[in-house]
């Protein structure tokens, strides 16, 4: 008797159970549309300029294809940048619009200062060809990271650099977020943070006629000497 009692109890809180869930899903389901239809409507502006912004962030470090928001035949944002012209001497800014205004410029970015790549290979390379790049009609040859300015200072003095190269410091990372070139490295282990993925261009009148943009921190295709060649 207890079995059958049992089993009555079981069947019967069965069918309850699978009664709630069969009332309970279309009152999800309109509860949710509605939700959403209210969501879409208060939200539109805000939903369109994050599907604008989209392309910038959808590169990452393993991106198969490389692609950045800046092209070539684009004018270069015009943000502030800072940098030191002496060692005991005051922080100075530059715009990139005063920069490029009525010149040819090299701009080529690193992760960042200090770093292995950067420090042996990158910024050396343009130092020993800023001499050929200004005999092709080079201006200002032109280095900037994602560090402050100070941090800039003494990577230049402990690299040895002089007048062949301005470094510069994009401390905020205004110009790799305006290029659409931004670098997450916050999970590797220096604790790198946000950066700006290598490059190297070419403008003329802040209008880029030359962009090579490496895949994340890669150093294939941004060197000096690919720059001479593409000159």
């Amino acid at each position: 008797m207890a079995a059958s009692a049992l089993a009555a109890f079981s069947a019967t809180a069965a069918a309850a159970e699978g009664k709630s869930h069969l009332v309970s899903f279309p009152s999800r389901s309109l509860s949710f549309a509605s939700c959403g239809r209210r969501l879409a409507a208060a939200t539109g502006p805000l939903r369109a300029g994050l599907l604008s912004a989209a392309p910038r962030r959808a590169v990452s470090a393993s991106a198969s294809t490389v692609v950045g928001t800046v092209a070539v035949g684009d004018r270069l944002p015009d943000v502030t940048l800072s940098y030191f012209d002496s060692p005991d001497g005051e922080p100075k800014t530059v715009t990139v619009r005063d920069l490029t205004a009525g010149k040819k410029v090299v701009l080529f970015a690193v992760p960042g200062a200090f770093t292995p790549t950067c420090s042996q290979k990158h910024v050396p390379g343009f130092v020993a060809k800023a001499g050929e790049l200004r005999a092709k009609g080079v201006d200002t040859v032109a280095c900037v990271s994602v560090n402050d300015a100070f941090v800039m200072r003494e990577w230049k003095e402990s690299l040895g650099v002089g007048d062949e190269v301005l470094l510069l410091s994009d401390g905020n990372g205004e110009l790799a977020r305006a290029m659409g070139v931004e670098l997450d490295l916050s999970d590797k282990p220096a604790g790198l943070g946000g950066r700006s993925r290598r490059y190297a261009l070419l403008a003329e009148d802040g209008v880029v006629k030359v962009l090579n943009l490496e895949e994340g921190g890669a150093f294939t295709n941004s060197s000096a000497e690919e720059m001479l060649t593409a000159l």
